[in-house]
């Protein structure tokens, strides 16, 4: 199966934007495929904002782009955007990092006001870095995801049926079997 790249753009350690995608990563894991997750904010912030391409941390997930066939591109939204901290990753990889990629875009905010944040200001960065695909991403509302003190994670069911579609057609698109799991919530 394919190798994929989980990045949360999220500069929260309690980010329900990150325990969301770490929820799907374990569905992709079930599907077959290898996945390996990073989150932008255990980068360090003198390497990011100072544009340091040699710092270790830097070389290190460029590579990590390097290695893998997909990536799940996951971030809250902010003012209509994705998260500084997010471009300030995307900033620092090659022009074309993304090159022969299949790329999922996934969102999280507290509005649907900001349900067009994927398609009018992530998808053009992730077009312009050369991905090979861009598969429909999802925006997820605040309000349909629920962290639980174990660690566990519930999506609201609608939620959960459109972020098990839109994965599985992830999936798919890398070559993964198309045997249909549960839902994701």
């Amino acid at each position: 199966m394919a190798a994929i790249l989980s990045v949360s753009g999220s500069p929260s350690a309690t980010s329900r934007t990150t325990r969301l995608l770490r929820h799907l990563d374990d569905r992709l894991r079930d599907q077959g495929h290898d996945v390996v997750s990073l989150e932008a904010r255990t980068l360090p912030a003198e390497a990011l904002l100072g544009a340091d391409f040699r710092h270790p941390a830097v070389v290190e997930a460029t590579a990590l782009f390097e290695q893998v066939d997909g990536v799940v591109i996951g971030t809250p939204v902010y003012k209509a955007a994705y998260s500084g901290l997010l471009k300030s990753l995307l900033d620092l990889l090659p022009q074309y990092a993304l090159a022969g990629k299949t790329v999922l875009p996934l969102a999280t905010g507290g509005s649907t006001a900001h349900v067009l944040a994927i398609d009018y200001a992530l998808r053009p960065v992730l077009s312009s870095m050369g991905a090979a695909h861009i598969v429909q991403g999802w925006f997820t509302l605040d309000k349909d995801i629920t962290a639980g003190d174990d660690g566990g994670l519930t999506v609201a069911p609608g939620a959960a049926e459109a972020l098990a579609q839109v994965t599985d057609q992830f999936s798919v698109a890398l070559g993964g079997r198309t045997t249909v799991l549960a839902p994701v919530g």
